[in-house]
């Protein structure tokens, strides 16, 4: 009981550092929207940050996990792990930063960049130091040290907004003749991940060149290259469109068409934030009852109130569209009806991750490798397809396409392997409910014009899907 306290308070840290985090972020997106001068340039904010994501992936080769691996073999000395794990990664970000830098100008070229070559130097090295950081944000988890862990995640955020706060609205209040380029986005970035490593002084310490092994090293790296392929498909998945986006369509109108779908991506993603929160609180739960008998049942039951919670939050966002919109500047706004889209996809995610757990029970990871390409080869094949022809819209339903794509596959194998009685039948009564309070809300939208009296209507909507939920099955699990 000790232990699932303790676990419960670190998950507790961790999560809560990673959900502010992603919150505090958010701020960003008015501040960028509102200031910079066009949405071809938040398009450029958004091209190169989803240019990192995925780089981060292959500079990091699943080695966090590895570390975690390879460290909690009683075999191995810890400190030996690390050391290697890091002299690992370390090399492989160093020569990738090196190897930028030497063929800066034809590759900023290639990537759309010539003009502006010192935007991909930036970037380039601050993913380079993220992949650092990861394996050391991953020792501080082993060290079992979620406070510090939490502190400098923290750090970063809160940095990062008060220098983007004075670089993008208050020097320019009183100083108009500051130039607002996008380029103090990245070297902000460059500035905040330079402090959080010199923060990591510490840890770097601890880096022994005398315990590197190449034995070890290279078991390690048997381990890791199946999860450096399921990392690619997963980050894929998330950032395929933004990175096809701008080198689908003409150069111009594709930044422009990424500048909206990344701004309302952003207002899409509290639901990305539930997900994580769940994700979070339910992961060490399961995995603890995993021999409860009872556990196919309980897992059951969770999965109908993620759905109902998240229909919820769905049915919120679309009843406060009218307000929430002003979240992004006016030129963003003909890109709000992919919202919808967006959180529809990420709530899919959310399902395969539920959906995850008998896999993840049986030792049957491999599952979950095979669906997560399936998912990214459908994303990326819808992508090519419709971008050409629907714009930043191609996006949106290539997100739900391939996140649909691993929900049914993983339903589908998993009644074999890990059978679950989800309650199919009550699940769709919610799903048909908020479907039909969706078109409601969008067809009173459309005939009103009045703020008041759509927030009047939205809400009464998500009320009376709130006192459904309630009637039906909260009060009967509480009673």
């Amino acid at each position: 009981m000790a232990k699932l306290k303790a676990l419960a308070k670190d998950t507790a840290i961790y999560g809560l550092s990673s959900i502010v985090g992603r919150f505090l972020n958010y701020l960003l997106v008015p501040l960028y929207t509102y200031t910079l001068h066009s949405c071809a340039d938040y398009g450029i904010i958004s091209d190169l940050y989803a240019q990192t994501a995925l780089l981060l992936v292959v500079l990091t080769f699943g080695m966090e996990t590895s570390f975690f691996r390879f460290a909690n073999k009683s075999e191995e000395d810890p400190r030996t792990v690390f050391s290697t794990a890091l002299a690992m990664v370390g090399t492989v970000a160093g020569s990738f930063l090196l190897l930028v830098w030497l063929l800066l100008r034809p590759l900023s070229a290639s990537l759309g960049y010539a003009a502006t070559p010192l935007y991909i130097g930036i970037m380039a090295t601050i993913v380079a130091m993220d992949a650092v950081q990861a394996l050391l944000f991953s020792l501080l988890r082993y060290q079992k040290r979620p406070l510090r862990f939490a502190a400098l995640k923290l750090l970063f955020i809160l940095l990062s907004c008060l220098l983007n706060g004075l670089a993008y609205a208050v020097v320019p209040h009183y100083w108009q003749s500051w130039p607002v380029t996008v380029a103090y986005a990245f070297i902000i970035n460059l500035i905040c991940t330079t402090v959080v490593m010199l923060c990591f002084w510490p840890e770097l310490r601890q880096w022994k060149p005398s315990l590197v092994s190449r034995p070890l090293a290279l078991r390690m790296l048997r381990y890791t290259w199946p999860l450096l392929i399921l990392g690619i498909a997963g980050i894929l998945t998330q950032v395929a469109g933004q990175l096809m986006l701008p080198r689908l369509m003409p150069q111009a109108e594709g930044r422009t068409a990424l500048g909206i779908y990344g701004a309302c991506l952003k207002v899409a993603m509290v639901m990305a934030i539930i997900t994580q929160a769940f994700r979070y609180a339910y992961e060490p739960l399961v995995f603890a009852g995993a021999k409860d008998r009872n556990s196919p049942q309980t897992m059951a039951q969770v999965m109908k109130y993620f759905i109902i919670f998240t229909l919820l939050a769905f049915l919120a966002v679309v009843a406060w569209m009218p307000v929430l919109k002003y979240l992004v500047g006016a030129a963003y706004w003909e890109g709000l009806g992919i919202i919808p889209l967006c959180m529809v996809a990420e709530l899919l995610m959310g399902v395969y991750f539920n959906l995850s757990f008998w896999y993840k029970l049986t030792d049957k990871t491999i599952y979950g490798t095979y669906f997560s390409l399936a998912g990214c080869a459908a994303l990326v094949l819808t992508n090519l397809l419709l971008i050409p022809r629907c714009g930043y819209w191609a996006c949106a339903w290539a997100c739900v396409v391939g996140s649909g794509v691993c929900v049914v596959l993983s339903y589908a194998v998993g009644r074999r392997h890990y059978p679950v009685p989800y309650p199919l039948k009550s699940i769709a009564v919610y799903v048909l409910l908020a479907a039909l309070f969706y078109c409601t809300m969008e067809w009173a939208y459309a005939l009103v014009s009045s703020l008041t009296l759509r927030l009047l209507a939205g809400n009464a909507l998500l009320l009376a899907f709130a006192g459904h939920a309630y009637w039906h099955d909260i009060r009967k699990r509480t009673a």
